[in-house]
């Protein structure tokens, strides 16, 4: 996950909110000048400098880093001392906190981004509902996140991990590809948020700790975790006769792992940092059969970072998806094959038919954004065109 605090950087060197297809650089007005000065502090702006920096911007020829440190240069903003430079207060999600993984990346980030004359605050929490909050109190500039908790910030994107909705890694290649194309830029912003950036994190499966439990009827009357701020997760195991336990994602390892819970959904990635080996022995395993394709997503303040500024993230997020692919995939690799429990084809189908009315459901009830439900949909049929929902698409 290196690279995703780097995204940073260029909201602070782009178009500050203007418009270069619509606005001449040359006659910027009083307002527009004030806002690129604002993110700009301690630059010199003239209107040739405006034009240059936007050109490059537009370079799509060019990899968004090497924009960014082009932009860099031109403006001078990576010479400025100290007291000048750009500040931003950036939250980050790790389970593990200030030694973990992900806010270890960030320091990294943090580092590069002083090269480029801005200063990142990296405020680390394990306690994933505190710094949503936090965010939202004003604490952060930004904050990283799993997708289930950027849902209440933008339902577009946070649909991404729609459960079913994307068979694998292939389809969610190519739905970030069309997610951060800039014709979707408008769907990034709600109110006063914007995407900022979204990042595989792997599929999430089904731990077990019974290998018996290997259909929906073998669930009924078994003890599921569900988070606790997501009650359509309660309804969604209620509905097949089983038993929600609300908790959070700090405490529900711990419960499978101790035998409190008998099923535990979560990404690959959770099966060595959290464990859950522990809980699936001796007799558990892992139902072959991905629920989710699992997000983080970077969410910041639009008064922070406009949106011209954030679709150039947005592109460089991609650009670093078979990166954050392969560092997730080595991880992913770290489970031992016994512990795959097999399912058979026609309980496969009977999964999706299943899913699919959830999302329908779901969706009716306006927790999944219909939009994306239907980008997801297309993908999954140009994959494969011979799907049934392909025929008589309901989605």
């Amino acid at each position: 996950m290196k690279a995703l605090l780097i995204l940073m950087l260029a909201g602070s060197l782009t178009l500050a909110g203007v418009s270069a297809a619509n606005d001449n650089p040359a006659n910027l007005s009083p307002e527009q000048m004030a806002e690129f000065q604002r993110l700009l502090p301690g630059v010199e702006l003239t209107p040739e400098l405006i034009r240059m920096m936007m050109e490059v911007s537009l370079n799509a020829d060019l990899p968004v880093n090497e924009r960014m440190r082009a932009i860099a240069r031109l403006s001078g903003i990576d010479k400025l001392p100290e007291g000048q430079r750009m500040k931003r207060v950036i939250c980050i999600w790790d389970l593990v906190g200030r030694n973990g993984p992900v806010f270890g990346a960030a320091m990294e980030a943090r580092a590069q981004a002083l090269e480029f004359g801005i200063e990142l605050d990296m405020v680390p929490y394990t306690n994933e509902g505190v710094m949503v909050e936090e965010f939202k109190s004003g604490r952060c500039d930004a904050a990283l996140m799993s997708g289930l908790r950027a849902r209440q910030f933008n339902k577009f994107t946070g649909s991404i991990d729609a459960i079913g909705a994307v068979p694998d890694r292939d389809h969610l290649r190519t739905l970030f590809q069309v997610a951060t194309h800039p014709r979707n830029a408008g769907r990034m912003v709600s109110g006063q948020y914007v995407v900022l950036g979204v990042f595989p994190a792997g599929a999430a499966f089904v731990f077990v700790n019974d290998r018996e439990i290997n259909t929906l009827s073998k669930a009924a009357g078994r003890k599921v975790a569900v988070l606790d701020y997501d009650p359509m997760q309660a309804r969604m195991i209620a509905g097949v006769g089983a038993t929600p336990v609300a908790t959070d994602i700090t405490r529900a390892p711990g419960m499978f792992n101790n035998g409190v819970v008998d099923i535990l959904a979560a990404p690959l990635l959770a099966y060595e940092v959290l464990e859950l080996y522990k809980g699936m022995s001796p007799n558990g395993g892992i139902i072959n059969y991905p629920l989710a394709q699992i997000t983080m997503q970077l969410i910041g303040r639009i008064d922070k970072f406009p949106n011209e500024a954030a679709q150039l993230i947005r592109e460089s997020s991609f650009e670093q998806y078979d990166r954050i692919t392969a560092m997730v995939m080595q991880e992913e690799a770290k489970v031992p094959e016994r512990w795959w429990i097999p399912i058979p084809e026609s309980d496969m189908r009977e999964y999706d038919t299943m899913m699919q009315q959830a999302r329908i459901s779901l969706r009716d009830m306006d927790y999944y954004d219909a939009e994306m439900l239907t980008l997801q949909r297309r993908i999954r049929c140009r994959f494969a065109p011979d799907r049934g929902e392909c025929v008589n698409p309901v989605e």
